[in-house]
């Protein structure tokens, strides 16, 4: 597991990135003009309509290739920001295209997430006055015919075995498969029967397509793969056209020819497939449905967060059984759930920039995100003052100091932290008064040792009398503890203390008494109470899913907690999404979803520090 350092002073916006393998593979490619005499016609499609094209003015063309069958999580962050950030970087243009070939799992509800998430990272497809957003579906056409061509050049076959008879004889790692008995038809009889599947004229898995390449390779990829399968599903973008539907590797390398792709970035699982890839992209080109120079397939590690699964099926579980309470749940991995947590799309370029890309399948410590997004929140999210546990504290001279108990002592402070080219920064307004909320944490009847908050008189062992214990209120004065008042049951209601008034910051004698402790504070006439989320991780352990291990029984129970906070009045005009340094506690963001002028709704992105820290 790799441990994370903080980058001092890491500026995310100029932060430079580090070469990694895919980009020297596109520079040499650039070098050598591989894809330079390249044309396109205006739009995905086959040899002739690039032919009769312009010279293409995108150097490179990329695709980010989603199956709207959930949402996307922050596996797929990576790649969006590694395919379009490359794309950016070379003078070319990424595509977004969906891969809808399986009709039974996509929905719009998905495509209209996609598009969501990948707006939201910043990015689009966008180029030379284009829009390059594509659906698989838009080819079934093509692709269809591109199956008869290779049925006609005694290249692919309808094989009618059962699915366990085609299990069985395709063999093992050390058994070579066994040919079909199907295999040694003519092309005439198998476009006969391939055309009464498209024509619906057999039932659903009665038969399939297959490629004829050979039974006995020792990549299992290559021993005659599945092209079609009877599937009769309303497609959510073709309707009931087509009850035939292509297979995923039979379709993704010729989604990348008709779009002109130039370099098909994948992830490490496709590499056994890129075989067939190569093999299916060549017959075509040979039959002249395809020009050079084809796609390449390149494949890079995924990236393995700590504390996160990536299972569609295993996140789905954790909706459907109300673990948490949605897709956008923010202990949920998906974007829609980071974006919701408060996590900014800057953060996520960030780590990717960070991790780069590699052929190795590494874990990166879940502190890499906390760490991209203090960075980046660093010098520009604004400071306010927050209590999540607050206990009144009564001053008990105010009047005796200001005249009266109504008195509200005007405070500022700095909105962002001090930044060396800005001599004069924004301030914000509050008001102190004669009782404020403070974080219970902040006085402690019998004080441990080294304890330098408040503590109110007492004796020792020896029968000594200890004064109370003196503390800053942040912003504010210099106070002195002087006692409490409980409960019937014995707990601690209020804090009692006296102000020091010449000790106000900002004014000659805030140095004259010398403190350690400082309290962060919030008036009690002011204060906004606010439904803050106390968000975790959600999993206890690093790799939840690990050895078969159920998911599930290593829930974090702790993952939420609801407060009622009182906030400084500055945050009275919070938008959702407005992200926040509360001070001593870390960044938050108003909710998304729940937050409201009338009822401030906050989530915890991240502490100050990593909390979970070996």
């Amino acid at each position: 597991m790799n441990t994370p350092k903080k980058t001092p002073g890491a500026d995310a916006a100029a932060e430079h990135k580090p070469t990694n393998f895919l980009r020297s593979i596109i520079e040499r490619d650039l070098e050598a003009d591989t894809y330079a005499g390249r044309q396109w016609g205006g739009q995905p499609g086959d040899a002739a309509l690039h032919k009769a094209g312009q010279p293409d003015v995108a150097k490179v063309r990329l695709r980010f290739p989603p199956e709207p069958n959930g949402y996307l999580h922050v596996g797929h962050a990576k790649s969006i920001c590694l395919n379009f950030g490359l794309a950016k970087d070379y003078g070319g243009v990424c595509h977004l295209r969906f891969d809808d070939t399986n009709p039974e799992k996509e929905e719009q509800e998905y495509v209209d997430s996609i598009i969501d998430s990948v707006k939201w990272l910043g990015f689009d497809w966008e180029f030379n006055q284009q829009s390059h957003l594509f659906y698989a579906s838009n080819y079934f056409d093509f692709m269809y015919r591109a199956a008869e061509y290779l049925i006609t050049a005694g290249l692919a076959y309808v094989d009618e075995q059962t699915p366990d008879e085609m299990r069985a004889n395709r063999g093992d790692f050390n058994t070579p498969g066994k040919d079909s008995p199907f295999r040694a038809r003519t092309p005439e009889e198998n476009l006969a029967r391939f055309r009464e599947m498209r024509d619906g004229k057999h039932a659903d898995g009665a038969m399939i397509l297959r490629a004829k390449i050979d039974m006995a390779s020792p990549n299992i990829n290559l021993r005659d793969p599945a092209l079609y399968r009877i599937r009769r599903a309303t497609h959510h973008n073709t309707g009931d056209t087509w009850c035939i539907y292509p297979m995923y590797t039979y379709a993704h390398p010729i989604e990348d020819a008709l779009e002109q792709i130039t370099h098909s970035i994948c992830t490490l699982e496709f590499e056994d497939q890129r075989p067939f890839y190569d093999w299916l992209l060549e017959r075509l080109a040979e039959g002249g449905l395809l020009s050079h120079p084809l796609p390449k397939q390149y494949e890079f590690a995924r990236m393995n967060l700590t504390y996160v699964i990536t299972s569609k099926r295993k996140l789905r579980q954790l909706v459907e059984d109300q673990h948490v309470s949605g897709w956008d749940d923010p202990r949920m991995p998906t974007i829609a759930g980071i974006r919701r947590r408060g996590y900014t799309p800057e953060a996520l370029r960030l780590l990717d920039t960070r991790t780069g890309a590699s052929k190795n399948n590494t874990w990166i410590d879940y502190a890499w995100l906390d760490i991209a997004l203090r960075d980046d929140l660093e010098s520009k999210a604004h400071r306010a003052m927050v209590v999540l546990d607050p206990i009144k504290l009564v001053l008990t001279n105010w009047a005796e100091v200001f005249g009266n108990e109504d008195h509200l002592e005007a405070c500022s402070a700095p909105t962002l932290p001090p930044k060396p080219d800005v001599p004069e920064l924004p301030k914000r307004e509050f008001k102190l008064g004669r009782e404020v909320w403070i974080e219970r944490e902040d006085f402690m009847e019998v004080p441990l040792k080294g304890y330098h908050r408040l503590s109110p008189p007492r004796y020792d062992g020896e029968g000594k009398s200890i004064a109370g214990s003196m503390a800053r209120l942040k912003y504010g004065y210099v106070i002195q503890c002087t006692g409490l008042r409980k409960n019937f049951d014995g707990t601690v209601a209020e804090i009692h203390a006296k102000i020091l008034p010449e000790t106000k910051s900002g004014t000659p004698g805030a140095d004259s008494v010398k403190v350690k402790g400082v309290l962060t504070w919030v008036s009690v006439a002011e204060g906004l109470p606010a439904e803050v989320r106390l968000y975790d991780r959600l999993f206890t352990e690093a790799q939840p899913d690990q050895g078969g291990r159920d998911f599930l029984s290593v829930l974090n129970p702790d993952s939420k907690k609801t407060v009622t906070a009182y906030m400084e009045p500055t945050l009275a005009t919070a938008k959702a999404e407005d992200r926040f340094q509360f001070e001593r506690h870390g960044y938050f963001v108003a909710d998304q979803k729940d937050h409201a002028a009338t009822k401030p709704v906050f989530n915890r992105i991240t502490g100050l520090k990593d909390g979970w820290a070996k």
